[in-house]
């Protein structure tokens, strides 16, 4: 039977019943009771359904804010998911100092709690991530279907198929191409060096403008990357780079990270490759009529990336050098707490350009892990 609050309306059945209902006859209170829990139109089974569907939107306004909270941190994560490379760039900052990659369940394990913790798009890079072709595909496929993410590459081209595409293009959002240079005999001193990805002879940038044609039939927006020093600084790069018309081109001063590419005892040492702030300016200021440039400085990069590396650990730079944290996968929060991430500069450089479904309101309110 029904209960009642102090006006005799019903709130919900049960076994007490008001005093000025007791006086009433059985029939009465029964004809009562139904009219007022189940109405004529309603019938059992469709009550049964509006109380479980109220019960649902209950569970759904509960969970929202947790979401939200999660949604306004907007994290982007650089998964450096291998270090091998089949190039050999001098300035390289991210060098061949282990061959380990992560088995797909713990990386998609260490992805889906980052998504937990408000990430919305992830770029796979490396080394090149193209030699894990097949991993990267299922990675990608992963991030897009199951965690409805934004998925993002970037990769010196060099190995890239259109068999790739066909199979995996349907998952991934954006390619970024390496290309710091249109000159054949500069990209050599640099590094670059092209081994061909299916027995023909293409140069690095036959390669790129293949790879740009794909991205076009396939629906991937299309980058490219180039890092600026002391062998292109020079460089006019503007009628090439509008001709490849690119949605972005970032173009980043030639850094250096301690352990990686800023002493002889490194992997690399690319003292001599590095420019100053003055010198990347003129590049900068040379190209500006290219609408889709996006410089970044030493200081613009340093710390608005957040980088997770072969082992699911975040990359600190704040001091100059990578130093890890504990893996995601045994402690999240405190990872994210010394990632030493400034989602401030992430902002000042537009990092997240693109949303997955929609536009994203920027906000670091909460990002405090």
């Amino acid at each position: 039977m029904p209960s009642f609050d102090c006006s005799g309306i019903p709130i919900v059945a049960g076994v007490v019943i008001g005093s000025a209902a007791i006086v009433m006859h059985r029939d009465d209170i029964l004809d009562y009771a139904k009219q007022v829990l189940f109405p004529p139109a309603m019938t059992l089974a469709s009550a049964f359904l509006k109380l479980r569907k109220s019960a649902v939107s209950d569970r759904v306004e509960q969970a929202q804010p947790q979401a939200q909270e999660n949604e306004s941190k907007n994290l982007v994560v650089n998964y450096h998911f291998m270090r091998q490379c089949n190039y050999h760039c001098g300035f390289c900052f991210h060098t061949a100092k282990t061959s380990h990659v992560a088995s797909l369940t713990d990386a998609k394990k260490g992805l889906a709690i980052l998504k937990q913790r408000g990430m919305i798009r992830v770029n796979f890079s490396g080394g090149e991530p193209f030699l894990k072709a097949q991993w990267l595909g299922e990675m990608c496929r992963y991030c897009k279907e199951d965690l409805h993410l934004g998925v993002s590459i970037v990769s010196n081209g060099s190995l890239i198929k259109e068999e790739w595409f066909k199979k995996y293009g349907q998952y991934l959002d954006a390619l970024a191409i390496s290309c710091d240079s249109f000159d054949p005999v500069t990209l050599k001193k640099i590094g670059r060096e092209h081994k061909s990805n299916s027995g023909k002879k293409l140069s690095h940038i036959e390669q790129m403008r293949m790879i740009r044609d794909w991205c076009k039939e396939y629906d991937v927006k299309f980058k490219i990357n180039s890092v600026i020093c002391t062998h292109n600084k020079q460089e006019d790069m503007a009628s090439k780079i509008k001709e490849l018309s690119p949605c972005r081109w970032k173009v980043f001063q030639c850094l250096l990270i301690g352990g990686e590419n800023a002493s002889d005892s490194d992997l690399r040492d690319a003292r001599s490759l590095c420019i100053t702030k003055e010198d990347f300016d003129c590049f900068v200021d040379k190209h500006q009529d290219v609408t889709q440039i996006v410089p970044e400085d030493n200081e613009t990069m340093r710390n608005s990336y957040l980088i997770l590396d072969e082992y699911l650990r975040f990359l600190n730079n704040t001091g100059g050098a990578k130093v890890p944290t504990t893996s995601v996968l045994e402690n999240v929060d405190a990872a994210l707490a010394n990632s030493g991430f400034d989602c401030e500069s992430f902002k000042i450089r537009s990092g997240e350009w693109f949303a997955p479904e929609s536009k994203i309101e920027w906000s670091c309110k909460g990002a405090d892990w």
